[in-house]
């Protein structure tokens, strides 16, 4: 298998993640406990089209204090940036939840 296939594997794997999210409910979604890669992982995924903290803590089911930490961490290590008064997914940040895939791949 080359990298591109695998790449293309978990861009797909990633799309019918997100598709699969969607028919969820977010409630039902967020009962379990998170782990912090899930959390940034749903933070980046808010963030992709651009997103303000006040939907990235809705849509992310965080609070105001939490999501500071996570913003503030996922703009120190690259994988999201201030655009405006929002924020958006950085292109190391798409590469992030492209591995992030990946390893859901790897592991079912």
């Amino acid at each position: 298998m080359t990298d591109n296939d695998e790449v293309e594997r978990a861009d797909k794997y990633l799309e019918d993640l997100l598709k699969k999210g969607r028919k969820v409910s977010m409630k039902e979604r967020f009962k379990k406990r998170r782990t912090k890669f899930e959390t940034m992982v749903d933070i980046l995924r808010v963030s992709r089209q651009g997103a303000l903290k006040t939907q990235i803590v809705y849509r992310a089911n965080l609070n105001y204090n939490r999501v500071d930490r996570y913003l503030r961490f996922l703009e120190r290590n690259g994988l999201l940036e201030r655009e405006g008064s929002g924020y958006i997914t950085t292109e190391k940040g798409e590469a992030f939840l492209r591995e992030y895939a990946a390893m859901g791949v790897v592991l079912t």
